[in-house]
C-alpha cells in the first residue's frame, strides 16, 4: 500500500510550509508542489490557503489530512499485525524520551533491546512531555516515555511503569539539616514553609517537576528566592552539594553525600512514570517488549532507593 502521497500532504499541513516540508521528506520542493497540484487537481479543489510565510489548510484540505492520517494509522497497525502474527522481526519504532532521565534510560535499555532485535530500527526523539503528548496524539510517535502526574495525562493510553517520591534535599550546612536524613533510611517529613527564607535551585517553567513544585509553594502561599532555573535535575542536586541553596527534585537524583540531607515533603508529592502510545492504535508485541525492559529498568532503578 503507497501512502506516499498522503503522508507528503500530511507533512505540509504539519509545517504550514512547503518549503520546510520537503527538507523534512528529503525531497525538492518542486517534485512537492506537483505532487499537491497534481492532488488538487485530481479533487478539483485546492487544499491549502498559500502564503510565503504560513500554509494552512482550507476546509476540503482539513477534511483530506484528517482522514489521511486515518489511513496512515490503518495501514502502520495492519503491517504490525501481521508481522506480530507471522513473527516478523523487522520494523521501526520511533519513540519520545524525555531530556536527561528518558535519554538516560535508553542509553541503559537499548543494548538489551537490541540483542533480542537487531533488525529493529529505534529512532529515538528527545522532547518534554507536553510535546510528547502532542506528537503521540497526531500518531507521529509510536512510543513515548513520559513523567508527569495523572491529572496531567491526555486521552490516550499510559501504560504504568513506577511511581517516585519528589523531596527536599538541604545543604548538611543549613540550620535544621540535623533534622533531615540520608538515602536508605526513612525521611523525616517536613513542611516547606520551614524553608521560606532559602534560596532553591529549580527545573525550569513548563516542566512537570517545576509544575509540582509552584503547586506545593502556591498551597502554602510561600514565596521562597529562586537563585537558579535549570533544565537539569542532577544540577539540582549539585547545587545542593555545593552549599549554595535547597531544591526539590525526584528520589532517584539524590546520591549519598555528607554535603545533603533530605527530607519528605509533608504532602507527599509524587509523579508516574508511564509508556504511552496513541489511543485506538495497535501496539505491537515489539513495542510491549520494550516496554517491559523499561519498566525493569525503572524498578532495578526505584529498588536502590528502598
Amino acid at each position: 500500500m503507497d501512502t506516499k502521497q498522503l503522508e507528503y500532504m500530511i507533512k505540509i499541513a504539519e509545517e504550514n510550509n512547503i518549503t520546510k516540508a520537503a527538507e523534512k521528506l528529503f525531497i525538492t520542493q518542486s517534485a512537492l508542489n506537483q505532487q499537491l497540484l497534481k492532488l488538487e487537481n485530481e479533487l478539483g479543489t485546492q487544499l491549502f490557503v498559500r502564503s510565503r510565510s504560513n500554509w494552512h489548510l482550507t476546509e476540503a484540505g482539513k477534511i483530506y489530512v484528517e482522514n489521511a492520517k486515518k489511513i496512515v494509522r490503518i495501514k502502520k497497525d495492519t503491517y504490525n499485525q501481521i508481522n506480530d502474527m507471522i513473527d516478523l522481526k523487522k520494523g521501526k519504532l520511533t519513540i519520545g524520551l524525555t531530556p536527561e532521565r528518558g535519554t538516560e534510560m535508553f542509553a541503559t535499555i537499548y543494548p538489551i533491546f537490541y540483542k533480542k532485535y537487531p533488525n529493529i530500527k529505534i529512532e529515538p526523539i528527545e522532547m518534554a512531555v507536553k510535546q510528547q503528548q502532542y506528537e503521540i496524539s497526531l500518531g507521529n510517535l509510536d512510543l513515548g516515555f513520559l513523567t508527569l502526574q495523572d491529572s496531567q495525562k491526555s486521552n490516550d493510553e499510559y501504560i504504568h511503569l513506577c511511581s517516585e517520591e519528589i523531596i527536599l534535599a538541604v545543604p548538611s550546612s543549613h540550620p535544621l539539616a540535623d533534622k533531615g536524613g540520608k538515602l536508605g533510611e526513612k525521611l523525616p517529613k517536613t513542611d516547606l514553609k520551614h524553608f521560606e527564607y532559602d534560596s532553591f535551585a529549580l527545573m525550569q517553567k513548563g516542566s512537570t517537576l517545576r509544575e509540582i513544585y509552584d503547586h506545593l509553594i502556591m498551597e502554602e502561599k510561600l514565596n521562597p528566592n529562586i537563585l537558579l532555573e535549570t533544565r537539569s535535575c542532577h544540577n539540582l542536586f549539585k547545587m545542593v552539594a555545593e552549599g549554595i541553596c535547597c531544591s526539590v527534585f525526584p528520589l532517584t537524583y539524590a546520591e549519598h553525600s555528607p554535603n545533603v540531607v533530605y527530607f519528605s515533603i509533608i504532602q507527599n508529592p509524587g509523579w508516574e512514570v508511564y509508556a504511552s502510545y496513541k489511543k485506538g492504535s495497535y501496539l505491537s508485541n515489539i513495542a510491549k517488549d520494550l516496554i517491559e525492559i523499561a519498566r525493569d529498568y525503572w524498578l532495578k532503578k526505584m529498588e536502590k532507593y528502598s
